[in-house]
């Protein structure tokens, strides 16, 4: 007995000297909401004056905010006008008084920048650059036509471009009158529409009244074509209203739009058809596009001369597609290109283009493992490729038909540089010559071209670099320095830069990216416990890119006491190559697990301030799913979790996520009839694992993952005789807003400051912020 008690006491007294002060009011004080005066412009924003190249923007600093012209042509930078003078001159015509540093008014331009206008205090004024000129002049407003109410008849209906006809949705089918006609007068085109395989904008509606048509006109023709789904068979998923019913709480449809949600699995699911119909001979043709059982159906371009339009089919698998021509005179459909893509395509990053008069399209592919771009002729004969090699291609962001050239956002082609970081390039459509850089910063880049195509913005910073902007010429030479962000009011508060770090994965091969906030009062004589804040993809990871002073809540969550981390896993991010984007398929749980557990325990071992056997976890949406599976996955190396929102059953997820990234198989029966199953693992299939602290979130009327996912974990764990918390957010939906989004994030303050730091102060907290009182 007294050996017991003195284990106890021993116990208890080591408890107390390894506990730590959990510092809520620095967390407090560097909360996003109490940051927003300390942070100033970040980016230019330029405001394109006629159909020139010449632009103003605003911009603040800590000395107040200015008004900038650029004109690129001249390479030239000057004020818009002086701001004393400015606020003088406003102010003795408006009687009303302006602060020259906080001048904040409504600007525009003549077409060639010459002279600009401002409107305040209900008097008008000229003012010309040049000079610095500014005067107010007599404006006289036109003759107001008295207000009438829009006629809704009128906006319903969708008329060719020559006017000679109009077309509009009734009982879900598509009616046609000629121009001079009333809807009373028009004829009814086709026979096969009704609720929920309707022609009709309003899906599920009774019909009744006219409504607009999803029929587009093709181009230069009195024809039109349709897209419409077939989902008479689809089910509903719906969540309970539990404020706003009066006075019964209701049942509300997860789908504003529509009464049904495709979850993964689904036996009926939407299919899909294209009707073609001639507004002059009412002829509706039914295109045969009929390959594979459920494919997915988007229209691609309709082409100039309105002869063509192509469409894109893709298998239920995610994994074969047909990029097919429509001869709109016939419906006839041709494949113009089949590809291949094993285990899924990358569907966020595909793309199309049709240039040349439609002669050509730029088509983007990962056949080679790396995204990149193919020129093919019309009838889908490759021509060359335009960009290749070891790194990946991602948006246009303009084409130069005249010079044959391709302005693109790249990845991961500089050796040293984060392959997440966006960087211009140009190259040739034609594939001759190398691929240039335009973007030459090591940082994460945001362009804007001028209207010319002869001058592009370019905004750029990392977490570790305060944003600048700067404006370059269409080969990459630099024009002029824009501006520089200012962040002395950060410095003068205590903020401090993240740190950005590379670990290897779990592979000891592969390179994953991070960043590091620690406490602004950081002693690297003393330990702290570690907290991965994760999010695993796999359409992008929660690693920042661009400067950010509060690290999606990262910075106030490190003042707590922490060292905070977030870091790439594979299986993540579809910015790198094919391999590393679908790590993760076939198993949506257990992928990024791993990564993230050797990841820490590198910098555990790089860093003395880190102890490794404090580890904690937290994410949101995908990333609570991986928290919670994390620390039931490793239940003796993280010692607590944070899981906001999490998708803990990827079966009753959406379809198209979860079948594209999990995988789903199609087997062919003996009557040659397609049939899919899909294997889906879940964190309730772990709950007996758990030995640390686990903390569930959910907000009631989520609309994306379901709040059904954390119910039905919470039940496993309690049938599996685990202690737990659990809060539900009455009335948020997947983002937390408001005063619920503080609570959860105080929440997760206070999870962590007793399962990490052993101080359970907040355990005697009457309200949510005592800590300040």
């Amino acid at each position: 007995m007294r050996k017991a008690t003195f284990i106890f006491i021993l116990s208890m007294l080591c408890l107390h000297l390894q506990a730590q002060h959990a510092n809520y009011r620095a967390a407090e004080r560097f909360a996003p909401g109490n940051m927003w005066d300390a942070v100033f412009s970040k980016s230019v924003e330029p405001h394109f004056i006629g159909k020139t190249d010449l632009f103003w923007y605003s911009y603040k600093t800590s000395q107040g905010k200015n008004y900038f012209l650029v004109n690129p042509g001249k390479k030239k930078q000057q004020l818009l006008f002086d701001n004393e003078q400015m606020a003088a001159t406003l102010s003795a015509a408006t009687g009303m008084t302006y602060d020259p540093k906080d001048l904040s008014v409504s600007i525009n331009f003549n077409e060639d920048g010459t002279c600009g206008y401002i409107v305040s205090g209900g008097k008008h004024f000229d003012f010309y650059p040049e000079t610095g000129e500014c005067r107010e002049v007599t404006f006289t407003p036109g003759k107001r036509e008295p207000w009438r109410a829009p006629d809704r008849t009128a906006m319903m209906l969708t008329w060719a471009a020559d006017s000679s006809y109009a077309v509009f949705a009734r009982h879900h089918n598509v009616w046609l009158m000629k121009k001079g006609e009333t809807p009373a007068q028009a004829v009814q085109v086709t026979e096969d529409g009704c609720p929920q395989f309707s022609y009709s904008d309003d899906d599920t509606g009774d019909g009744e009244a006219i409504f607009t048509t999803h029929a587009r006109w093709i181009n230069g023709t009195h024809r039109l074509y349709a897209i419409h789904t077939n989902n008479r068979e689809l089910e509903g998923l719906y969540i309970i209203d539990h404020l706003n019913g009066r006075p019964r709480p209701k049942s509300n449809a997860i789908s504003v739009e529509s009464r049904y949600y495709i979850m993964a699995g689904d036996k009926k699911v939407p299919q899909y058809h294209i009707t073609l119909i001639d507004a002059d001979t009412r002829e509706v043709i039914p295109v045969q596009i009929e390959k594979w059982a459920d494919q997915k159906v988007e229209h691609l371009y309709t082409t100039r001369d309105g002869k063509s339009l192509y469409f894109k089919r893709v298998r239920r698998t995610c994994d074969e597609l047909d990029i097919c021509k429509v001869d709109v005179a016939t419906g006839e459909v041709t494949v113009v290109l089949n590809e291949v893509c094993k285990p899924y395509f990358s569907d966020r990053k595909q793309s199309i283009t049709f240039i040349n008069n439609d002669t050509e399209f730029l088509w983007w592919s990962e056949r080679t493992g790396w995204g990149h771009y193919y020129l093919y002729d019309a009838q889908g004969n490759l021509k060359n490729a335009v960009t290749a090699g070891e790194w990946m291609a991602d948006n246009v962001v303009r084409l130069d038909t005249a010079r044959r050239e391709l302005y693109l956002i790249g990845h991961g082609r500089e050796k040293g540089i984060n392959p997440y970081y966006s960087m211009l390039y140009k190259a040739s459509l034609d594939g001759k010559g190398d691929v240039k850089l335009l973007t030459p910063a090591d940082a994460n880049h945001h362009i804007t071209l001028t209207p010319s195509g002869k001058y592009f913005i370019d905004n750029f910073s990392r977490v570790d670099l305060a944003p600048q902007s700067e404006l370059r010429d269409c080969n990459g030479k630099l024009v002029c320095k824009l501006a520089e962000a200012d962040l002395s009011r950060l410095f003068a508060m205590g903020w401090k830069m993240p740190e950005r770090f590379t670990v290897k994965a779990a592979d000891g091969v592969t390179d994953l990216y991070g960043t590091m906030w620690k406490p602004f009062d950081f002693d690297s004589t003393k330990t702290y416990p570690i907290i991965s804040y994760v999010y695993p993809g796999p359409t992008q990871e929660a690693l920042d890119l661009d400067f950010t002073a509060t690290g999606n809540h990262n910075a106030s969550l490190a003042q707590v006491g922490f060292i905070v981390v977030n870091m790439g896993h594979r299986g993540g991010s579809p910015l790198r190559n094919r391999a590393y984007r679908t790590y993760g398929y076939g198993n949506l749980r257990d992928y990024p697990l791993a990564d993230d557990k050797a990841g820490l325990e590198q910098l555990a071992n790089r860093y003395s301030f880190i102890d490794i056997n404090r580890a904690g976890i937290f994410g949101h949406s995908g990333g609570g799913f991986m928290a919670a599976a994390a620390i039931l996955t490793y239940p003796d190396f993280y010692k607590a979790a944070v899981s906001m929102s999490g998708n803990h059953d990827n079966r009753i997820y959406n379809q198209a996520w979860v079948e594209t990234f999990n995988g789903i198989k199609e087997m062919k029966g003996k009557d040659g009839k397609s049939t899919f199953t899909l294997d889906v693992k879940t964190n309730m299939e772990l709950a007996q694992n758990l030995k640390g602290h686990l903390l569930l979130i959910t907000g009631d009327a989520d609309d994306n993952v379901h709040p059904a996912h954390t119910l039905r974990l919470a039940k496993a764990l309690i049938d599996a005789g685990k202690q737990f918390d659990m809060y539900v957010l009455p009335g948020q939906q997947h983002q937390y807003k408001g005063a619920a989004d503080m609570f959860a994030r105080r929440k997760i303050w206070f999870h962590f400051g007793k399962y990490l730091l052993g101080d359970y102060s907040s355990d005697n907290f009457i309200d949510m912020d005592s800590f300040n009182h």
